[in-house]
């Protein structure tokens, strides 16, 4: 399929089977298309509805296209969300992903700077002194020594440059918000993902499951937060041996406190780290409680926990022993040992 014969398609509201999807994804991500065709695309395919197989395909893509790193997946897990809610709060996601490898996870984190928020994973990471300039291999030792390593997006997915000016001068949601999360560079079968609407819930849970994701857990909250919120209850498709399950889940459920999310909003990079060392103190409040919930979930579907509610202890047992604190700061030093 041609890029003439998918913007005909997809003007008449016809779904693309996934081969052609295929087609089509790899004419856009190796430069065939061009910048008319990609953005009348990708704002045709929104207009009509991304389904399940047009997603999965256009992933699958990606994951072909990106520069790999090569881990083992025992309990490897992604933090990754789509973004897009513009909530304000602290990365949420990011220090979650410190308080899993301190209880015995790995995670591949996978993320950017800023977009729609003050602070992307990119963005406060570097803050805490983390060397973003790593090439897979010492990625993948980050991840072996420490726990944690973060894949930074733009050196995975160079394929994205040509869509990069198409998105910027378009300025609506696309496609490529929610490919993203879908496309770990290092194949992390675990993952928690929050998305920016409901509507994507059980789609995406859905898409992980053709891609050979093994437990994942989509969140949306109704607050409209993209993480599980303290604020509201939060919904969850949950994609478990092969099957998409959905329910409500809310911080009663685990002995925290609702409290508005005006607790955890941050106006910068810096400040966000400030808090998240405070939460690695154990300085207790809501800041404390938005990270339990979410690191608990990705202890969860890490295979580290029978249940949420028992990652939610484990989360809570390794803060408390300072082991979040020292893997932070561990992944500072032993990211910076390489050299540029």
């Amino acid at each position: 399929m041609n890029m003439q014969e998918a913007l005909r398609a997809v003007t008449e509201r016809r779904d693309l089977t996934g081969p052609e999807m295929t087609q089509v994804m790899r004419q856009i991500m190796t430069g065939e298309a061009t910048p008319a065709q990609m953005g009348a695309f990708l704002v045709g395919l929104r207009m009509k509805g991304e389904t399940v197989d047009e997603v999965a395909a256009a992933a699958a893509v990606m994951r072909e296209l990106a520069t790999k790193v090569e881990v083992s997946p025992e309990h490897l897990v992604d933090t990754c969300g789509t973004g897009g809610d513009a909530s304000g709060t602290f990365n949420i996601s990011t220090a979650a992903a410190f308080v899993v490898a301190a209880a015995g996870g790995r995670v591949a984190k996978h993320g950017n700077r800023s977009v729609s928020s003050r602070s992307g994973s990119a963005d406060v990471l570097e803050s805490a002194g983390v060397n973003l300039e790593l090439d897979p291999e010492a990625v993948a030792q980050c991840i072996d020594r420490v726990g944690v390593g973060f894949l930074f997006a733009p050196h995975h997915h160079g394929a994205m440059k040509y869509a990069v000016g198409p998105r910027r001068e378009m300025g609506v949601r696309t496609l490529f918000n929610v490919l993203g999360p879908l496309t770990n560079p290092a194949g992390a079968p675990n993952q928690v993902l929050g998305v920016f609407s409901t509507h994507w819930l059980e789609p995406l849970a859905q898409v992980l499951g053709r891609l050979g994701s093994r437990h994942v857990m989509v969140v949306h909250a109704e607050d409209g937060l993209d993480e599980i919120s303290i604020g509201a209850p939060t919904r969850v498709a949950e994609l478990r041996d092969g099957r998409v399950s959905s329910r409500i889940i809310a911080p009663e459920d685990f002995g925290l406190a609702r409290t508005p999310l005006d607790a955890v909003r941050v106006d910068s990079a810096d400040e966000s780290l400030t808090l998240i060392r405070g939460v690695f103190a154990g300085q207790p409040g809501p800041a404390r409680d938005i990270v339990l919930l979410n690191a608990g979930a990705a202890i969860y579907v890490s295979g580290l926990a029978e249940s949420m509610e028992a990652g939610v202890r484990r989360a809570a047992q390794v803060i408390d022993e300072g082991a979040a604190a020292a893997r932070l700061e561990q992944l500072a030093s032993f990211s910076r040992s390489f050299r540029p």
